[in-house]
C-alpha cells in the first residue's frame, strides 16, 4: 500500500511541474555571428541557381564605411564554418569584419552540385563542355557580384575569394585569367590536375598593383595535392613581377589535413592578405 501512495504522489508531481514546449511556427533567428541574409540566385549564364548566404558584421552600417567582401565557393559546407569563424578572428587576430558570402548550390548530391564542372579549368584532352571555369567566373562577375554589391555596403576594392580543393582550382584560375577581379585569393589545398595548362601558362595582364594570393597546403594533404600546389606557386614566384599582377604566397598547415582544417587555411590566408602577421 505505501509503494502504491508514493507512485501515486509522484504521478502528481509530475502532472504539477511545469513543462518545456515548442512553440509551433515561432521564428528563431541564425545565431548572431551568422546572422544576416540568404536568398536565391537563378542564373542566366549557367541556367540553374544558387542558394546565396551573407553574414553581416554584428555591428554593419549600411552608411558607415564599406566593408572587405569575402566570396567564399562550396558555400554549402564552408559558409556555416568559415562566417562564424570570422567573428573570432576579429576578436583575436584584429582582422577587419567583413561581409562573408556563401555560394552554395543546395546540397551535395551530383543533380544540383555542379562543381567538377564549374571549378574545372581547361586543359589539353579535356572537352571544352567539361570545363566551366569560365562561365562561373562569368557568373560570378556579371550576375552575382553585382546583386551582392549593390545590396551591401562593401568595398570592390578590397574582394577575396576562397576555395577550397577543386574550388582552389577556380580561384588560381580566376587568378591567371581576370587577375582584376578580386584584390585577394585563397586556394586552400588546390587540386589542380586536369587544368594545371590553363594556370600556369602566360596570364592575363592586370591593371592594379596591389594585389595577393595564398595558396595553403595542408602537411598531410595527399602528396600529390602538395606537389601541385608547391609548383603552382613556385612556378609563378620564379616569374618577373610584370609577369604577373599579384603577389604570391605559399603557406604550409602545420598538421593540416585535406579538408577539416579549411579554417587555417582561411585563417593565415586572410591574416597575409591584410598585414595582420607574417604566418
Amino acid at each position: 500500500m505505501r509503494g502504491l501512495v508514493s507512485i501515486l504522489f509522484g504521478l502528481l508531481l509530475l502532472a504539477s511541474a511545469p513543462s518545456a514546449t515548442a512553440q509551433q511556427g515561432a521564428e528563431v533567428p541564425f545565431p548572431a555571428a551568422l546572422r544576416g541574409e540568404a536568398f536565391r540566385l537563378e542564373s542566366a549564364t549557367l541556367g540553374r541557381g544558387f542558394d546565396i548566404y551573407v553574414r553581416l558584421p554584428l555591428d554593419y552600417d549600411p552608411e558607415g564605411p564599406a566593408y572587405p567582401v569575402v566570396y567564399l565557393l562550396d558555400g554549402d559546407s564552408l559558409f556555416p564554418i568559415l562566417a562564424a569563424n570570422h567573428l573570432f578572428l576579429t576578436y583575436d587576430e584584429g582582422l577587419p569584419e567583413a561581409v562573408v558570402v556563401g555560394i552554395a548550390y543546395g546540397g551535395f548530391d551530383p543533380s544540383v552540385n555542379r562543381r567538377g564542372l564549374d571549378f574545372q579549368s581547361p586543359d589539353e584532352g579535356l572537352p571544352a563542355e567539361n570545363a566551366g571555369a569560365e562561365a562561373f567566373h562569368t557568373f560570378l562577375t556579371e550576375e552575382m557580384i553585382p546583386i551582392v554589391e549593390g545590396r551591401f555596403n562593401v568595398d570592390p576594392d578590397r574582394r577575396v575569394l576562397f576555395g577550397q580543393s577543386r574550388g582552389g582550382n577556380l580561384v588560381l584560375y580566376s587568378a591567371v585569367a581576370h587577375p582584376d577581379v578580386f584584390w585577394g585569393r585563397i586556394a586552400s589545398n588546390p587540386s589542380l590536375t586536369p587544368g594545371m595548362a590553363s594556370i600556369t601558362g602566360s596570364g592575363a595582364p592586370g591593371d592594379r598593383d596591389d594585389l595577393k594570393v595564398v595558396v595553403t597546403s595542408g602537411e598531410r594533404d595527399r602528396a600529390d595535392l602538395r606537389t601541385e600546389a608547391a609548383f603552382w606557386a613556385e612556378t609563378w614566384s620564379g616569374r618577373d613581377a610584370d609577369q604577373r599582377p599579384w603577389q604570391v604566397r605559399l603557406i604550409p598547415i602545420a598538421d593540416g589535413t585535406h579538408a577539416a582544417n579549411a579554417p587555417d587555411a582561411y585563417r593565415a590566408g586572410m591574416l597575409w592578405l591584410f598585414e595582420r602577421n607574417d604566418p
